[in-house]
């Protein structure tokens, strides 16, 4: 297997994602060489705009609501051609079973000329995209071919997984049926949560005005009341001036 190295890394989520990449790597051997690793925490995925093999733009942020595999791959990756049947294996058994996924198959930089060859041979049945330059996927730190992201219905990234896999198994599949399901009920519960504080808020907003209209209902009544008194105050009379007359 052909590396490609990506030079001078840098940031924290670079070196966050390669000790992770690290950790799932396994010996080499014959069948898988790789498994999923689960991360403690889910962490945002860089950004992620490109072009299909078919000229459609893709924006991996507009996948949310769905589980997202994205994969770096590359024509001369042995273990790419070997894997991408049971690829089509597993989006085809999850869109079966009404389970939201989708698979985002990102070529490292090869002519399309060389991409659509072998797409005509292996025949993948998910969304090839095209890197132009390689600005454009610098900040996911990929090294080596293939390496994998499985990506939440939240946009986060849950899994990493480098080297060979067997994606049509059942272990996979129950997998990502649990990070949809998972996923999405975290999500309605986020959604929740902030609409309770929303409506705490409006509560307490509601309150205040309504405290403040009753003070100053309060004080015209008492303006009022002493109106009132003033002008049920029966008049004072005048004392009677004496008119002396002029002998």
């Amino acid at each position: 297997m052909k590396d490609i190295i990506k030079s001078q890394p840098s940031g924290l989520f670079r070196l966050l994602l390669a000790m992770l990449l690290s950790t799932a790597i396994l010996l080499p051997g014959n069948g898988n060489t790789a498994e999923l690793k689960k991360l403690e925490k889910p962490i945002e995925p860089p950004a992620l705009k490109l072009e299909s093999l078919k000229g459609k733009k893709i924006d991996l942020g507009d996948y949310k609501g769905k589980v997202v595999l994205v994969q770096f791959w590359a024509t001369y990756c042995s273990p790419c051609r070997t894997e991408m049947p049971s690829m089509n294996k597993l989006i085809k058994k999850l869109h079966d079973a009404d389970i939201p996924f989708e698979i985002l198959a990102v070529d490292m930089g090869e002519s399309k000329d060389e991409v659509q060859k072998f797409v005509d041979e292996v025949k993948p049945e998910f969304s090839i995209l095209l890197v132009d330059k390689d600005e454009q996927i610098e900040d996911w730190n990929v090294f080596a071919t293939p390496t994998n992201f499985l990506i939440d219905t939240q946009g986060k990234i849950r899994y990493t997984l480098y080297g060979e896999f067997d994606w049509g198994s059942e272990a996979v599949f129950k997998t990502i049926s649990e990070l949809a399901a998972k996923s999405k009920n975290e999500g309605k519960d986020e959604s929740e949560g902030e609409g309770k504080d929303k409506d705490e808020s409006e509560s307490e907003g509601k309150n205040e005005n309504e405290g403040k209209d009753k003070g100053e209902n309060k004080s015209e009544d008492k303006n009022k009341t002493k109106d009132e008194k003033e002008e049920a105050a029966p008049d004072k009379e005048e004392p009677a001036t004496e008119t002396k007359t002029a002998d």
